[in-house]
This record gives structure tokens, sequence and C-alpha cells, in this order.
């Protein structure tokens, strides 16, 4: 889906690219939610380090990108390099938003809304945040991370819901939040846990392991799948800077996973009575 995306809006003539390139790509519909890299920082070879493993014609590319592209080439690998220039761009804009330039810059998209709102009502329309679920590229599409209910979302725009998650990584909204913390939104509702029966954890993994188990029968043969199983496979984003875990939100998602135990216990009680 992602490779058919940008191969379909890699046409473009030559009048197209009389400003320059990066301007022409940004004005594009669909790309909206990239920013402006400095041409400075592309040029810094250092900042690149490694894309050559990641794209081909990776130097024809990388031409293309700053206006240095010869014109005899220009004419016959159009097609094929505008491709993978928007892959090169793409993955040195997902390095440049999370430096201090980038993160400013991204930041005044923020505050103008340019990501959309989060849909769910009590986080009161919360501005959203681009965020990759994976730094390779074609492995999956960009989402919208909300820093109120901290989960993520898909966009509505089919355009934007094509373009790919390693574009913007998966550290960035979350290195944001960090350089600019009076942007944290304040959580709804009460942070403790509500007092509750405690759980024995091993028969909590049983029970959870036997709900599995039971809705991977219901859907072998065709029956649909009680709600507390449907809860169970429900996959929970994971706030993550390079890869590690954020301390606060860890222990803010533990609390929600014991939440989310005791939702799954009650409704396992109330399907059996009924």
């Amino acid at each position: 889906m992602l490779g058919r995306a940008v191969d379909d809006a890699s046409t473009g003539s030559d009048s197209d690219y009389s400003n320059s390139w990066i301007s022409w790509f940004l004005s594009s519909k669909g790309n909206e939610y990239f920013c402006e890299v400095e041409e400075d920082y592309i040029l810094d070879r250092f900042n690149l380090t490694g894309l050559n493993n990641e794209v081909s014609n990776y130097a024809q590319a990388l031409d293309l990108i700053t206006d240095n592209l010869d014109d005899d080439i220009q004419d016959e690998l159009r097609g094929a390099l505008d491709v993978q220039a928007r892959l090169l761009y793409g993955l040195i804009h997902a390095r440049w938003i999370v430096t201090a330039r980038g993160l400013a810059k991204m930041l005044e998209k923020f505050k103008r809304v340019d990501f959309g709102r989060c849909p769910r009502v009590l986080c009161q329309s919360q501005p959203l945040l681009p965020v990759g679920l994976s730094d390779i590229p074609y492995e999956k599409s960009v989402k919208l991370y909300c820093g109120r209910c901290e989960d993520v979302y898909s966009p509505k725009s089919s355009r934007h819901g094509s373009i790919d998650g390693a574009y913007f990584g998966t550290s960035f909204p979350h290195l944001l939040f960090m350089v600019y913390p009076h942007l944290i939104p304040p959580k709804v509702g009460q942070v403790e846990p509500v007092p509750a029966p405690r759980v024995n954890e091993a028969d909590a993994s049983r029970r959870n392991k036997r709900v599995r188990e039971e809705s991977e029968i219901l859907e072998t043969i065709g029956e649909p799948s009680s709600t507390a199983s449907v809860a169970l496979k429900a996959d929970k984003y994971r706030p993550r800077i390079y890869g590690f875990q954020l301390h606060e939100i860890a222990k803010l998602q533990r609390w929600q996973e014991a939440v989310r135990d005791r939702q799954v216990a009650r409704l396992e009680v109330l399907e059996d009575l009924s």
C-alpha cells in the first residue's frame, strides 16, 4: 500500500519543479504533515550517514532534492528518481524533526493543529502529533498520537494515511513533549487506581490465556468472539524514545493494564451470567 501510494504520487511535469524540488514536494497534496528540512542540514553528509544503504540511486536522488541533478539524467530517470527522492527526503525528515530546529518547526504546525484533533470526547479536541510505529520504511503507515489519552489514531484522509511512518520516526512526539514540557496536556480524571479486590497474577494470566484460546477457536469455526477476548487482543501503544520506554508513562501504563485486567474480569462475569 505504501509503495503504491509513493508510485502514484511520483508523476510530475518539468514545470512542477520550476522553484525547487523541496517546495514542490511540500506543496503537493497529501504532504501537509511534512515540514521543510533546511538545505544546510541536507548538505551536511554526517546527517545522512547510513541512508545510502536505504535508498537506491542515492547520489542522484540527493542531487534531485538539492536541485543539482544533471538535465540529461533528469529526463531519463524522472519517475524512478522521484520515488527514491521521496524516500530519501522522508528518512532525512525523520532525523531533522528530532533536532532543535526541526522540533521548533513541527511545534509551529502543532500549534496550528495541522495534524488534526483527538476524536475522543474526554480529550477535549487535543491537537495530535504524527508518529511512526516503526523506523523501518515500508512497514507501517503514519499514525497520530494524542498526548492526553496517550493513544494513536489513523489519519482521516487516505492521502495522509498512506504516508510511511518511518518519515516521522517512533520518538518524535515524545521528544517534543520533553523539550517543551509546558505542552504536556493534563490527564482527565484520576490517575490513581480505584480500590478493587486483589487478583492473583497467576490466575489472571491463566484466565487471559484461556480467553485468547477460546477466541481463536471461535474465529476458526466462524462464531463471533466475546467482548473480553476482543479487549485482550487490542494492542496498547507504548511511547518510546529511541527504543526505550518512558519511565513515567511506563508507570502509568502499568496502572492502565491493571485497570484493563479488572475490566476484562468484570466482562467475563457478566458474560457468564448472560
